[in-house]
């Protein structure tokens, strides 16, 4: 995917050595700065009257006066020498000097008359004056004439699409190039047989599938994979964001959906991606504020399109969203969208084989363990593994390793998910109020049989926390209401602790209550885990919707809420009573060591707890 090289629909390439060509736009601004130039140069170099000038008359009556030595003429002023000494100049139009005496009926006699040739700089004065006014109209009108006509092909160029061109000839991504997402793989099979081999479906009456929509959370890679499916096809494959349809010109939108899909046709077979669909796809109409036309006429454009191909035109419509819930139910429907992809983020064994796409071109030291690595990062996309080999490399480098190892792995892995260090000054007891925080959280989790082990304590300030308890998620595919209402007394763990031991609390548990307030409200409204039984309640999402519960039963909702919240958190605190001691144990090496992993932890508090496995009924 890096190296395919990018060009625009009508086949026009950048190209850095354009710059060095010819330019008729420079030619003429460096002529008119030029021509400018002499102009003004001529103006300020031609003859001007000199400061000390004398009437023109007062030296004709000198000379007829006999006081006159000598007379030069340059141009059209006259330098003057008196037989005392002295020198005067006068000013005297273009007429000839011996032409003016004799109007004038005076005899030079015996004045030496001497005249300097400046007929060449004369005609150039005034050819140049001539010429250059000319040029310089002719050069201005021609500059506002080309000006004009490029706002104008500006204008019209609006409606032309704005889709990026990967042409079957660039460097290709295939399947191979994608993992973790095996069933979509499959899905998207058939449709590059479809473009491969249509033959084989219109012999049986199939049509050609019109659109496929991908819906995945982000990084899961939607867009590789439509690239891929392009390059397993072997087709043409035109990128095209939702948001790049709209413009500040109504219409314009619709006519970019015309010139892609036209385009596309003549390129077929073909692919056309759209990515972040729901910018342009979301329901029509719906919402306080109505529906914005110039997003609904692209969106009718776009179903327009879709609806009108022939079943003779091998061009297929692939769209992107992790928003499906907000699309237009007429773009989703079949015969438009017939399929539907689900990308879901990767388990154990698909982030492993993503690890070994990143890790292509990497050195990486012998002892790293890609299948701790893999249960290690769960709940990663692709794109955050990308990201996580990438910082790993980063500090690998920064340390002047030869090799990636384990460390700068699992360093970069929870940098990922929390953020960079962060050296803050902290007092002494605030670091020991932050060590029994996250002991508590640890205890708690280490003491409940459902929640996943511990993998690291820290007390390093990460992000916007001071400190961080992380487990090692187990793959789920159900969550059960035992493991929610541990996962929330675990939550409530670092309050009971600051509670238990300074008899205080702090602002530090604030965003372990908000999260815990945010399953228990799921566990009532959502889910049906408590006494108001299995009914979802919808509280409304925004406040553009309107609930659909009374204020009594919301009043019963808070009072389940807080019902549940309450019992996690005197969970919690019945479990910091019983293991003080290691509690206290647990915090002085967090205040010692300031990070402790899963096998300290092991050495220092024991192994946790297993559930026995339930035996199933015959």
């Amino acid at each position: 995917m890096a190296g395919a090289r990018k060009t625009t629909l009508n086949g026009k390439r950048r190209n850095l050595k354009n710059k060095s060509k010819f330019s008729w736009k420079n030619f003429f601004l460096y002529g008119f700065l030029i021509l400018f130039s002499l102009f003004i140069f001529s103006a300020i170099g031609g003859p001007t009257e000199p400061e000390n000038a004398v009437p023109l008359s007062q030296v004709i009556q000198s000379v007829k006066k006999g006081e006159i030595q000598e007379i030069a003429v340059s141009g059209n002023i006259l330098k003057v020498v008196k037989k005392d000494g002295k020198e005067i100049q006068a000013v005297k139009d273009n007429t000839d000097v011996y032409t003016l005496f004799e109007k004038a009926g005076v005899d030079l006699g015996s004045t030496e008359v001497t005249v300097k040739d400046d007929s060449a700089f004369d005609t150039w004065i005034g050819v140049a004056s001539a010429i250059i006014p000319t040029v310089l109209i002719m050069a201005f009108f021609y500059f506002i004439f080309r000006q004009a006509r490029g706002t104008q092909d500006s204008i019209f160029s609006f409606g032309q699409s704005r889709a990026k061109l990967f042409n079957r000839d660039n460097p290709k991504v295939t399947f191979d190039n994608v993992a973790g997402v095996d069933e979509a793989k499959q899905e998207l099979t058939e449709i590059v047989d479809f473009l491969k081999n249509p033959l084989k479906y219109r012999a049986m009456g199939a049509r050609t599938p019109k659109g496929v929509l991908m819906i995945g959370p982000a990084g899961t890679g939607k867009t590789l994979l439509a690239r891929a499916t392009a390059g397993e096809a072997g087709v043409s494959f035109f990128s095209m964001a939702g948001s790049e349809f709209m413009e500040m010109l109504v219409g314009v939108g619709a006519s970019r959906v015309r010139d892609l899909f036209n385009t596309a046709k003549k390129a077929q077979p073909s692919i056309i991606f759209i990515d972040e669909v729901d910018a342009i796809g979301r329901q029509r109409g719906v919402g306080m504020m109505g529906g914005h036309d110039e997003r609904e006429q692209t969106l009718n454009q776009i179903l327009v399109e879709m609806d009108g191909f022939s079943q003779n035109e091998h061009v297929i419509v692939m769209a992107a969203t992790n928003r499906p819930d907000v699309l237009d139910p007429a773009l989703v429907r079949p015969g438009r969208f017939d399929r539907t992809v689900k990308l879901d983020l990767p388990d154990v064994e698909g982030r492993k084989k993503i690890l070994e796409i990143h890790a292509k071109g990497k050195p990486f030291d012998s002892k790293v363990d890609w299948q701790k690595v893999a249960k290690r990062t769960v709940g990663f996309s692709g794109a955050d593994l990308e990201n996580m080999l990438n910082e790993a490399a980063i500090a690998a480098a920064r340390h002047g390793k030869k090799a990636i190892d384990m460390a700068d792995l699992e360093e970069s892995a929870t940098r990922v998910k929390l953020g960079p260090e962060k050296k803050r000054l902290q007092s002494d007891h605030d670091r020991k109020m932050t060590a029994y925080h996250e002991a508590g959280h640890a205890l708690v989790a280490w003491e409940m049989p459902h929640v996943d082990p511990i993998h690291r304590i820290s007390i390093v300030s990460r992000g916007m926390s001071l400190g961080h308890t992380m487990t090692e998620p187990i793959e789920r595919v159900h969550e059960t209401k035992a493991h929610l209402l541990e996962q929330i007394a675990v939550m409530m763990g670092g309050r009971a602790a600051e509670s238990l031991v300074f008899k205080d609390v702090t602002t530090g548990a604030s965003d372990d209550i908000d999260k815990a307030t945010q399953v228990a409200r799921a566990m009532v409204t959502r889910f049906g885990m408590s006494d108001l039984g299995p009914v979802t309640y919808d509280t409304g999402k925004s406040v553009y919707e309107q609930s659909d519960v009374s204020p009594e039963m919301a009043a019963k909702i808070d009072a389940e809420v807080k019902k549940i919240s309450d019992a996690a958190y005197k969970n919690a605190s019945t479990v910091l009573v019983k293991l003080r001691k290691k509690l206290d144990l647990l915090a002085e090496q967090l205040l010692k060591k300031e990070t402790i992993d899963s096998d300290d932890f092991i050495k220092l508090i024991g192994a946790k707890k297993v559930l026995a496995p339930v035996p199933v009924k015959k």
